[in-house]
């Protein structure tokens, strides 16, 4: 306990952290499904202010207007129409900026004061590091798109998000690891393994989403449980070769990320079953419990996602959902990794 008396503001700071990569994520959906993506394009490192008056907005209005975006998709968008957009993706790159203050100066702080633990300084480097790429593939999605074609690759929308949930995912780890200290006894489980592989079903299940969004796959087939009529719908292979449907083609796509959502359900089947073999902590029970209810809720939002075409009330209570089954399986992948357990009887 008094270990985590005298780390607890280090762990305030990481999970703080951990709020705003959730937060400036749901900005990042929002922007997607409003179209406002796009809508800056210039791209200033250290930020600047939003237009405060009718010249200013004009001003930024023209250099949209020589964008591929407007010249092909919006070219009737009035002013006013612009203001929606641009507020969006202002939002959403504020955020990010105030992320990078939020880790920096409180970092160096601990670093000056040396407050960090034995081996701390290198954990805060990797998130470092894993901020900095956020920040990059972020400016290179978005400038990708502003030439000229106006589309932004789901390649790189998956790899713009997927390095936001390791930002996410490593600060809730280091969190947990000052936290939850590691035992000396580490009794081998099958739990663990179990755990592993259904950490890795939803980080591959969170990329196809973002292939989803990305190639707005969502809209099609709007019913459930079967593709309109058929189980496996005829698009699922019309590309050639074969391969490029499951990555590249929008049925596809849609069909890994529909089945994948049952496929994640055998894992946490088998943990439950699994955990019933020994005596857990209570915490240990009411995670496996919740992991357990919040992929019921995370798979409904998913379905009504599909039946009413991706409202973005539901979309983002689903963005939601992912984050929470992802921080609890990455909860019991720490909690199962760092802790002893034994079996019932002994």
């Amino acid at each position: 306990m008094q270990t985590q008396k005298s780390n607890r503001l280090i762990i305030y700071w990481l999970l703080s952290g951990c709020i705003l990569i959730y937060v400036m994520v749901v900005v990042g959906g929002i922007t997607r499904l409003t179209n406002s993506g796009l809508s800056m394009v210039e791209w200033n490192i250290t930020g600047s202010t939003p237009p405060s008056n009718e010249q200013e907005w004009m001003l930024q209005f023209d250099k949209y207007r020589q964008s591929p975006e407007f010249k092909i998709i919006n070219k009737d968008f009035t002013l006013q129409d612009y203001k929606n957009i641009f507020w969006w993706e202002y939002i959403h790159r504020f955020i990010g900026r105030f992320i990078g203050v939020v880790f920096l100066i409180p970092f160096l702080f601990f670093l000056i004061r040396k407050k960090f633990p034995e081996g701390f300084i290198k954990k805060m480097l990797i998130l470092l590091l894993i901020g900095s790429l956020q920040g990059f593939i972020g400016w290179f999605m978005v400038k990708s798109g502003l030439q000229k074609n106006p589309h932004v690759s789901h390649y790189r929308l998956a790899l713009h998000l997927l390095t936001a949930f390791a930002a996410f995912g490593f600060s809730f780890w280091y969190a947990l690891d000052l936290f939850y200290p590691k035992k000396e006894l580490d009794n081998y489980s099958s739990m663990k393994n179990i755990s592993r592989i259904l950490l890795g079903m939803v980080i591959i299940q969170i990329v196809y989403g973002a292939f989803v969004a990305g190639l707005k796959a969502g809209y099609m087939f709007p019913a459930f449980p079967k593709m309109n009529e058929n189980w496996i719908a005829n698009e699922v292979t019309l590309l050639k070769p074969v391969w490029k449907n499951f990555i590249e083609g929008q049925a596809g796509v849609q069909f890994i990320h529909r089945t994948l959502a049952w496929l994640v359900l055998i894992p946490i089947v088998l943990v439950y079953f699994k955990s019933l073999k020994y005596n857990l902590t209570p915490t240990l029970q009411n995670l496996i419990k919740f992991i357990g209810f919040i992929y019921g809720v995370q798979f409904l939002l998913g379905v009504f996602n599909i039946l009413y075409g991706v409202p973005i009330f539901i979309g983002i209570l689903h963005q939601t959902g992912a984050f929470l089954l992802f921080g609890s399986v990455l909860f019991l992948n720490h909690y199962l990794h760092n802790s002893a357990l034994t079996h019932k009887g002994t």
